[in-house]
């Protein structure tokens, strides 16, 4: 079952690059979308055996990693996945930047919906691409598609990058709302990449895979992960599902063309052995983060009702609402970092959209939380005089 871990002193960015990040160290670490607790037993005790090997080469994908992921399909979203479909990759980020690359041509339209987890903002810009911001809206019952404005985007666009569920907004999007993602892409011939690697940590309604929706095969690919859902991010191991060929000879064109090849010997181990054996281990999880949520949630509502929580759909993230304290981005990050020494990731790093907000990370033990809301409830306390 998950255990809370220490992770200083063991290169965690989360904890040993505070100073380095945030200018100070006596800082409770709830910014990075890394969870503090231990990974299943079955992948720690599945990476010792490889260690045991004394050769750490260049390792292929063998049959067992697809047969796994297949499986996980299966299983968690009643998804029949093709072992061809399979692209096995080096990170989600990595297969943002390479589906960019493939897709469109430099001062093509991408479609991005802000705020929005920073590498996707980053990745348009950094291949010259025109950087296409369909905002979502915000409401007391959380985020919301403004989809008058992205049919508008559309018919300028060729890309839609999307997040399901979303990062930060914490959305885990309604059915009725990925049909209508759908037909604006096949209204206006969109191709829609969409990064699913939170589609394991869901509460309300489960996952539906976008490339499942009708017509969605030939004009989407799905990007996930193991490593958010079994905290083993560190091992640099993911994948696409690219159902249609003609999209899938394009990405690996890209892929090729970046000298990519092999994978990494124990990140191939862990996702096998995650997928095949940690599903109670998952389930162990997903209620701790519900009860983590809950207390924050609940906290924050009664000691500091100038900072909104936004409801939590998905994720082990919460977007907080600060606009009401009336503190600009500048002033906001410094009342967390250097009154309440918190480090949050700042919500105007998620893109204009973002400002006046802040991400905060329950994935950690319900001391370190509680600790963190009391220096938060002493300095918002101050701040309100």
């Amino acid at each position: 079952m998950p255990c809370y871990v220490d992770r200083r002193g063991s290169g965690s960015s989360k904890w040993d690059a505070l100073e380095e990040r945030f200018g100070r160290s006596d800082l409770i670490p709830l910014w990075v979308a890394d969870g503090d607790f231990c990974a299943p037993r079955t992948v720690r005790e599945a990476m010792v055996k490889r260690a045991e090997h004394p050769v750490y080469g260049y390792t292929e994908y063998g049959e067992g990693f697809f047969e796994a992921i297949e499986g996980w399909y299966r299983r968690r979203f009643g998804w029949e996945i093709r072992r061809e479909w399979i692209v096995p990759e080096h990170g989600v980020v990595l297969s943002l930047n390479l589906a960019i690359e493939a897709y469109t041509e430099p001062g093509e339209g991408v479609i991005v919906q802000t705020p929005i987890y920073p590498p996707f903002l980053k990745a348009v810009r950094h291949h010259k691409r025109r950087l296409l911001e369909n905002r979502l809206i915000v409401e007391e019952g959380g985020c919301r598609i403004d989809f008058e404005d992205l049919e508008t985007k559309a018919a300028e666009a060729k890309l839609l990058l999307l997040c399901s569920p979303h990062n930060p907004g914490t959305r885990a999007w309604s059915e009725e709302e990925l049909q209508q993602i759908a037909r604006i892409a096949e209204m206006h011939d969109l191709i829609v990449v969409s990064d699913e690697i939170h589609s394991d940590i869901v509460y309300d309604r489960p996952h539906r895979p976008f490339a499942t929706l009708p017509g969605m095969e030939e004009r989407s690919l799905v990007l996930h992960a193991p490593s958010k859902t079994f905290h083993i991010a560190g091992l640099n191991t993911s994948y696409a599902v690219i159902p249609s060929a003609s999209l899938r000879r394009r990405y690996l064109a890209a892929h090729d063309r970046a000298g990519l090849d092999n994978g990494n010997c124990f990140g191939i181990v862990a996702l096998e052995a995650a997928y095949r054996g940690g599903e109670a281990w998952l389930e162990a999880m997903l209620e701790i983060y519900r009860k983590n949520i809950d207390y924050v949630r609940g906290f924050l509502q009664e000691h500091t009702p100038k900072i909104r929580p936004l409801p939590v759909e998905a994720t082990y993230l919460i977007w907080l609402d600060c606009r009401e304290l009336g503190l600009d981005d500048e002033a906001l990050q410094h009342f967390f970092v250097d009154e309440a020494r918190l480090a949050l990731n700042p919500g105007v790093g998620f893109g204009e959209a973002g400002s006046g907000f802040m991400r905060l990370n329950v994935a950690t033990s319900r001391a370190n939380l509680e600790e963190a809301m009391q220096r938060l409830s002493a300095a918002y306390r101050e701040l309100e005089g």
